[in-house]
């Protein structure tokens, strides 16, 4: 069997995982991910909820990713090898390799939203050798783009393919820039922030908010009165890849 680049990719992250499984799966934190050791009892952890039913009675729609691009200055680069991406629909066979049958497409649509998982033990913030790259206490995986040397081990070890690399200059693809949020420059990585920047304002995330059917949901998933929770609890919902033990924060609702 021919094993290509993404499958090594998977396969070397995966690895990395298996390794630390003992003392990472059920860890509460660590110096990478700048946590401090101990009960999680009164943290939130964010997490979204994406109901897929709902997104295929939009068929097309991309309204959430144009809003997440819009907030967060991504820039729109033609050359698909040079592009940018935070939140985007990708082909359903793409997102869920190992769970496909006949009737897979039906039950997931022809393709499905993805961006950064904000992984319970995040493969890309135990390889960054700056801490460019790091998890908050709840939960965000986060970018320092001032710290990031442009290595791309992150990239590496992200089994999700949730990271892009800025190959060129992105400030003149951007239109209009959104003066709220920093400009990037070539040799940094980026990808989803969960709108940390309008959490912290009490806000929903700008794909959330833009969401003509709410189809997705976000929440605490320590809360288990939160609406996040209580549609989880009601709903059969799948992870990407959840195997990898890399605890996924997106769920979705099939």
């Amino acid at each position: 069997m021919k094993l290509t680049r993404k499958d090594f990719l998977r396969v070397l992250a995966g690895s990395a995982v298996a390794v630390g499984a003992g003392t990472l799966v059920h860890a509460v934190g660590s110096a990478n991910d700048k946590e401090s050791a101990g009960s999680t009892v009164g943290k939130k952890r964010w997490g979204m909820a994406v109901d897929l039913r709902k997104c295929r009675e939009e068929k097309g729609c991309d309204l959430c990713s144009r809003a997440c691009h819009r907030t967060h200055n991504v820039p729109q680069i033609p050359d698909r090898a040079h592009e940018v991406k935070w939140l985007w629909n990708e082909r359903h066979d793409k997102v869920f390799p190992f769970q496909q049958n006949d009737y897979t497409r039906q039950a997931l649509g022809e393709t499905v939203p993805i961006l950064c998982n904000h992984c319970t033990n995040p493969a890309c913030v135990r390889v960054c050798p700056t801490q460019a790259t790091w998890k908050r206490t709840d939960g965000v995986v986060m970018m320092d783009y001032h710290r990031c040397i442009g290595c791309r081990y992150c990239m590496a070890a992200c089994p999700y393919g949730s990271r892009s690399f800025n190959y060129v200059d992105p400030r003149p693809y951007l239109g209009t820039p959104n003066p709220d949020f920093p400009t990037r420059t070539t040799g940094v990585v980026e990808k989803c922030n969960f709108c940390e920047e309008r959490l912290a304002d009490g806000k929903q995330p700008a794909c959330v908010e833009a969401c003509p059917r709410n189809a997705m949901v976000f929440g605490d998933l320590n809360d288990g009165n939160s609406p996040i929770r209580q549609l989880l609890s009601g709903r059969y919902a799948v992870q990407r890849q959840p195997e990898l033990g890399c605890g996924p924060s997106i769920f979705y609702l099939v």
